[in-house]
C-alpha cells in the first residue's frame, strides 16, 4: 500500500501511462503543496472510475514508533461517516447482549460466535465489540484476529461495557486509526461523491484529533507531510496551519 512507505511516494510513480492516466495527472502540479480544500476539490475532478471511490488521507508523523509513548492508536467518528456501512459482531451475554441487538449489530452471540471463527474460518463481519467477560475466550484466537486488525481492543472502544454506544458510533461512520512502522496513519474520511463541504469537516476533525494526540515526549515538527487521494487517484499533497 502506498502509505506504507516512508517516504509516502505519489500514486502516479506506480500507476499505468495510459491516455485516462495521463490526462489525470495534466490536472494537477505532483510538486505543489495544495490547501485541504483545493487538495478535495481535486480529488473529486481526477476520480474516473466506474464506482464511487473512497477518499483517503495519510499523514506522516514525526513520531518514533519504536517508542511505546510515540504509538497513536484510537478511533473517531467523522461528522458525515464514511459512506460505508459496517457489519459489526458483538460478543456478549444477557442484558448486554440485548442492547447490542436493539443498536443494530449484524451477529451477536459468545461462546458460539468464537467457536464459528475458530472452526469454519468465517469472517462475515468488519468488526469485532466485545464486553470485557468475552477477551479470555477471544484471547484463545488472537493469532487468528491480529492479523486481519480484528482483535478488539479498549483504545478503539471495541472492548467495552457500553455495547449501545460502541455500535451506534460504529454504524454512524467512527473509523480506527493507528501508526504504522514509519509513523504514518492512513484513514478514510469518506467518498468522492461526497460534498466537498462535508469532505472538509472530516478531514478537519481527524487532523484535530491527531493534533489533539500528539505525544508530549514528541520533538520538531509534528505533521512532516500529508497526502489526499480517492482510491484509484494520484496522492495530492496538502498543508495545514501547524
Amino acid at each position: 500500500m502506498w502509505e506504507e512507505n516512508p517516504h509516502i511516494p505519489h500514486k502516479e510513480e506506480i500507476m499505468k501511462k495510459t491516455k485516462r492516466n495521463v490526462e489525470m495527472l495534466e490536472k494537477f502540479d505532483k510538486k505543489k503543496v495544495y490547501s485541504k480544500e483545493e487538495a478535495l476539490k481535486l480529488v473529486k475532478e481526477l476520480s474516473s472510475a466506474k464506482f464511487d471511490e473512497s477518499v483517503e488521507f495519510v499523514v506522516r508523523l514525526n513520531l518514533d514508533v519504536k517508542k511505546a509513548d510515540q504509538q497513536l492508536r484510537g478511533a473517531i467518528v467523522l461528522p458525515h461517516g464514511t459512506g460505508k456501512t459496517k457489519k459489526v459482531l458483538v460478543l456478549a451475554k444477557g442484558e448486554q447482549a440485548k442492547a447490542a441487538e436493539a443498536a443494530g449489530a449484524d451477529y451477536v452471540g459468545d461462546a458460539d460466535m468464537i467457536e464459528k471463527i475458530s472452526s469454519e474460518n468465517w469472517f462475515d463481519f468488519d468488526v469485532i465489540v466485545a464486553t470485557p467477560d468475552m477477551m479470555p475466550l477471544l484471547g484463545k484466537i488472537g493469532k487468528v484476529l491480529g492479523p486481519k486488525g480484528l482483535m478488539p481492543n479498549p483504545k478503539t472502544g471495541t472492548v467495552t461495557t457500553d455495547v449501545e454506544k460502541a455500535v451506534n458510533d460504529i454504524k454512524k461512520g467512527r473509523v480506527e486509526y493507528r501508526t504504522d512502522n514509519y509513523g504514518n496513519v492512513h484513514v478514510i474520511i469518506g467518498k468522492v461523491s461526497f460534498d466537498e463541504s462535508k469532505l472538509v469537516e472530516n478531514l478537519n476533525s481527524f487532523v484535530d484529533m491527531i493534533i489533539k494526540s500528539k505525544p508530549s515526549t514528541a520533538k520538531g515538527e509534528y505533521i512532516k507531510s500529508a497526502y489526499i487521494s480517492s482510491t484509484m487517484g494520484p496522492g495530492i499533497k496538502v498543508t495545514f496551519d501547524k
